[in-house]
């Protein structure tokens, strides 16, 4: 089968990969999430996104995450696929549905894939679109089986025993990505929700779910670097699959002309105050994204979040578009009391809109509360998602000078850098 190098924009913009990462990873013995156990210096799920993204075939990128997972979600905001993402469930099935619950309308074609299988090569993920291309409902990628395969049964009381020994050359490894027509495995899982917890948890992958709905899975070669990372052993064969030079993906889409152009960034500033409300008004405390219970919150239009506020004028600021009276002020009555994540959001889609690509936006606040180590990177994760782009936020005290320092209020200041993509 020719692999395919690139994709047609439609192709792309209607296929989706959701990337199944809400395992524990026990038998890797970190103590941590699967895909945050790292290999060569950068996470599994850091290593099955790079491979995504030299693939070139998916205009989605969902990532399936352990609930409550701040590092993982940080990871995910900041790769630069920029993946939405969303919380798994207690099954691997459940985890699967939270990612199709995800798909934006119009997809055409899914791929699941595990980010335990982080070093899949990108040829194999172009081998599952190009088939679905031409007319597979679903189709997993296959490798043979090297070991003779035993059938075996246990009787009470006595040594599991044999029962028969399939024909190996009919035997075939099953790895991810497993690709589908979208609408097919939506209504396959649908149909699945209703059986019974012992027939669901029978179902170990999803080309199994449309085999017993009586759907032809297709196959494709697979690749013994696409092994799955379950113990330290498999880490250990990972790392030395990894080449001592890998490729790298340019942050730009390639020019139609001859020459490429530079790449000349450009960067903005943005410095937002707000008061501590007066303790007669008790208001919500919400900075850089996040609610503090236990804190008076901030004066302002909106919720105050001066973090957010400064990484909006930040953008507005590098692409010249204004600044945040132009676009939130108080003559907008449909942003009083908005959040400052939802006015991020927007921030960055008029960055887009005026033909800017965001790179990175950093801020830095100066108060004395709330007490912010603790969910660095909670905020950056959920300001990150909030722009489509990396975030950062640090704190500091002013040692006690000045109104920040007495607690009457706080100043953040932000810098932003974005670069054309007309």
């Amino acid at each position: 089968m020719n692999v395919p190098t690139s994709f047609s924009e439609q192709e792309i913009h209607q296929t989706a990969v959701i990337v199944v990462a809400a395992g524990s990873g026990t038998r890797l013995g970190y103590g941590i999430p699967k895909a945050l156990v790292p290999l060569a210096g950068r996470s599994l799920l850091e290593h099955a996104l790079d491979r995504i993204q030299l693939a070139g075939c998916a205009a989605q990128v969902i990532a399936v995450l352990p609930e409550d997972e701040a590092e993982l979600a940080a990871i995910a905001a900041n790769h630069p696929l920029r993946p939405h993402w969303v919380s798994g469930g207690a099954t691997r099935n459940d985890s699967v549905r939270a990612g199709l619950a995800a798909l934006e309308p119009g997809t055409e074609r899914v791929l699941i894939h595990d980010a335990a299988r982080a070093l899949t090569p990108p040829e194999v993920f172009r081998q599952v679109v190009s088939s679905l291309l031409a007319g597979a409902q679903a189709v997993i990628p296959v490798v043979p089986v090297v070991d003779t395969i035993k059938q075996v049964a246990t009787d009470p009381g006595r040594q599991p025993h044999v029962t028969g020994t399939p024909a190996r050359d009919l035997l075939r490894a099953v790895q991810t990505p497993q690709g589908f027509h979208a609408p097919t495995l939506l209504a396959a899982h649908q149909q699945a929700t209703d059986w019974d917890r012992a027939k669901a948890e029978a179902i170990t992958d999803d080309a199994m779910l449309m085999e017993i709905l009586g759907e032809r899975v297709d196959t494709v070669p697979g690749a013994a670097a696409a092994l799955k990372i379950t113990t330290k052993p498999d880490l250990v064969l990972a790392e030395s699959m990894l080449p001592a030079h890998p490729p790298k993906e340019s942050p730009m889409p390639p020019h139609s002309g001859g020459q490429q152009p530079p790449l000349i960034p450009r960067t903005g500033i943005g410095i937002d105050v707000h008061a501590v409300a007066d303790p007669a008004e008790p208001r919500a405390m919400w900075l850089a994204g996040l609610h503090f219970p236990e804190d008076q919150g901030l004066s302002g239009h909106s919720d105050g979040d001066a973090v957010a506020h400064a990484a909006c004028d930040a953008l507005f600021s590098a692409a010249g578009i204004g600044d945040l009276g132009t676009h939130f002020g108080t003559d907008r009555p449909e942003y009083a009391g908005a959040s400052g994540t939802t006015l991020l959001a927007e921030a960055a889609r008029l960055v887009r809109a005026a033909g800017f690509e965001i790179g990175n936006v950093a801020v830095q606040f100066v108060g004395r509360r709330p007490k912010f180590a603790a969910r660095r990177t909670e905020a950056d994760a959920v300001l990150s998602k909030a722009a489509g782009a990396p975030v950062s936020v640090t704190a500091t005290t002013s040692d006690g000078l000045g109104y920040e320092g007495a607690g009457a209020g706080v100043t953040a200041y932000a810098t932003a850098l974005v670069y054309s993509v007309r």
